[in-house]
């Protein structure tokens, strides 16, 4: 019952970033499943599990709210089936020792990137007219599904900035389209887990405890998008996802030290006053924009 609990929090808190950010689940639970012990390919395979479930009725939503461009979906759902089941696979076979690096060294790397998407990023310029042609979708799907099995989730951070930043499709129907998506490369890389390590080597508990928490955490996910900055809790979450698998990479290669923790700390605290920075910057050029006048006067 306590680690059902235990993972019901993860599954919680993980929803609550991935409803807020439209990205991170898979990144989060994995990140914490691994910090807690759970072998690399058994969290990645939970993660995915659960993930069929949220994934469906993600892609439904956006369907009924006209969010999704089939034709996207068609172009790059089948390539990331395929590098999901490969990254399954290839993780399935990886000891566990192997796989703790591996895994760790991706979720850094994506770590790295919601930092430089919520805190440093600027909004994207949309192109009229133009469509993301298959030579982009193709190899986009099949390195996303390949790099969200193999790092225990990467679908969302890997696709849906990289369509987002071509100026090719509207941010709305890129989420939408790639939420879709998601529950194509949900499943193969669930079929993929369940061949590789088979139903025996999979705990329920897990499963059963990221799909309550993630039931719980709707509600709350949907609040803070209203009333919590993305900028500020982009950069809470990758310095917590930086901080978490650079100690695995640390212990891996028997580099730990105070001063490195201290300095993956102060970074972090970099990162957060940078993205207060940036709120307050954007509610004073909001707060001018709204009254020039007393701008004018002001100055």
């Amino acid at each position: 019952m306590e680690k059902l609990i235990v993972f019901a929090f993860v599954g919680l808190l993980a929803q609550t970033i991935d409803g807020s950010l439209g990205m991170a689940y898979g990144v989060t639970a994995s990140t914490l499943l691994v910090a807690t012990n759970v072998a690399p390919a058994v969290a990645s395979a939970s993660v995915h599990l659960a993930e069929v479930g949220t994934t469906l009725a993600s892609g439904l939503s956006h369907w009924r709210l006209g969010n999704v461009d089939w034709r996207t979906v068609g172009k790059i759902a089948g390539p990331g089936a395929i590098g999901a089941f490969l990254g399954a696979t290839v993780l399935s076979n990886l000891s566990t020792e192997s796989a703790k690096p591996w895994m760790a060294g991706l979720l850094l790397l994506i770590g790295i990137y919601l930092i430089a998407r919520f805190v440093f990023g600027k909004p994207p310029v949309v192109l009229p007219g133009q469509r993301p042609t298959v030579k982009l979708l193709a190899p986009l799907g099949l390195f996303g599904g390949f790099v969200d099995a193999t790092g225990g989730g990467g679908w969302g951070p890997v696709t849906t900035p990289t369509l987002i930043a071509s100026g090719t499709l509207d941010p709305r129907k890129v989420i939408g389209s790639m939420s879709a998506s998601e529950f194509v490369v949900t499943v193969s890389a669930s079929v993929g887990f369940l061949i590789g390590l088979g139903n025996e080597a999979l705990d329920w508990r897990v499963i059963g405890g990221l799909l309550v928490g993630g039931v719980i955490a709707a509600p709350f996910a949907a609040y803070l998008v209203k009333h919590l900055s993305l900028p500020i809790l982009g950069a809470l979450v990758g310095s917590v996802i930086i901080i978490t698998n650079s100690r695995t990479l640390l212990q891996a290669s028997d580099a730990e030290s105070l001063p490195v923790y201290v300095g993956l700390f102060a970074l972090a605290a970099v990162f957060i006053a940078i993205a207060i920075a940036k709120v307050r910057a954007g509610s004073a050029d909001k707060a001018s924009a709204e009254n020039p006048k007393e701008a004018t006067t002001g100055s």
